[in-house]
């Protein structure tokens, strides 16, 4: 089985989505996958509520800091945000890096319904890249 670990800042939006949505799209029985932050600062509501809309349920998460020895044995770890990559520990040579960077959506100002919208875009953007990896 294959280890996917995504990594942001404080696990509590764009790697929860991410996490999500691969344990939704890629097939569980080949891929094992995690998130975690640089820190853990517990899951954002409005990262629950935009996954609910697709029925995906992340209520049930948690937020966590980073796992050196999963990080270690993942065969992939996607990093999401600016601060992830310069702040993650060292990944292995023999561990395949993506940078996916991403603005935090939890950083978005305006309406409700125009931060909803940030974090539906940033969840879209995710769901596309899984879906290619899913197809390699």
């Amino acid at each position: 089985m294959k280890k996917i670990y995504f990594l942001c800042t404080g696990n509590s939006c764009r790697s929860q989505i991410a996490d999500g949505l691969a344990k939704s799209i890629l097939n569980s029985s080949e891929w094992e996958v995690r998130s975690a932050g640089i820190e853990a600062h517990g899951i954002n509501p409005r990262a629950i509520k935009i996954m609910n809309e697709i029925n995906i349920d992340i209520s049930q998460n948690k937020s966590k800091i980073i796992d050196i020895d999963y990080l270690n044995s993942s065969d992939l770890v996607i990093t999401l945000c600016g601060d992830a990559l310069d702040n993650c520990p060292a990944i292995p040579k023999s561990v395949e890096h993506q940078h996916w960077g991403l603005e935090d959506p939890a950083k978005a100002t305006g309406t409700e319904e125009e931060v909803l919208n940030m974090f539906r875009e940033t969840r879209e953007a995710i769901r596309t890249k899984i879906v290619e990896l899913s197809k390699k």
